[in-house]
């Protein structure tokens, strides 16, 4: 049996059809098209600054708009982490960034509990990124708290551009993703005075 922490997850539905593969312990590699330039790039610099290997073919009603193939990918990346982790034993468990790019700072903290919870505090002043809809960067990490079971806080705590605020976010996201799911060998269990992250 492979050590190997992965996840495959398939969703098909009326309005997107996903196919994602999420590797925890890789090597930053990426193979993603969803059709929305500067969401491949952001999920691009999520696999490479966790050091995860990602890949997502998406398929979605963008002639709609982008909202259900960002909210949806969230749904199946956040389902995929929560199915790599399996039982969560000797993971760190919590993990947080401050990320710095250029002028503005970001910072996210995670703690793999199992309860669902999103604290997001940013306010973009464009409405889009490329063909990305800027509030969709919090649909995408809302999705991806529920699905994985996650609380997850995104603060910016210096705001300027706007591409510069969602990379920060994404990359410092995938820094303290990395730093959760990291395994001590000082935890030979499960990191909780009740036994069970779920």
């Amino acid at each position: 049996m492979s050590d190997v922490r992965r996840a495959h997850c398939v969703r098909t539905t009326k309005e997107t059809d996903i196919d994602l593969t999420f590797t925890i312990d890789g090597s930053g590699k990426s193979m993603i098209s969803t059709d929305i330039g500067f969401f491949d790039h952001m999920l691009e610099g999520f696999a490479r600054h966790g050091l995860f290997d990602l890949d997502v073919k998406i398929k979605g009603d963008l002639i709609v708009d982008c909202h259900h193939t960002i909210e949806d990918c969230g749904i199946v990346l956040g389902e995929a982490i929560k199915q790599a982790l399996g039982d969560k034993k000797g993971i760190c468990r919590y993990g947080s960034c401050i990320l710095p790019m250029d002028e503005t700072l970001v910072l996210c903290a995670i703690d793999l509990s199992g309860r669902p919870y999103l604290s997001f505090d940013a306010e973009f002043t464009t409405d889009r990124i490329g063909y990305m809809d800027t509030e969709m960067i919090r649909e995408f990490f809302y999705a991806i708290s529920y699905s994985a079971g996650m609380n997850l806080h995104i603060q910016v705590l210096k705001s300027g551009n706007n591409h510069h605020m969602a990379e920060a976010m994404f990359k410092a996201f995938a820094k303290a993703l990395d730093a959760a799911t990291t395994k001590d060998p000082r935890i030979a269990d499960i990191l909780s005075t009740k036994g069970s992250l779920a």
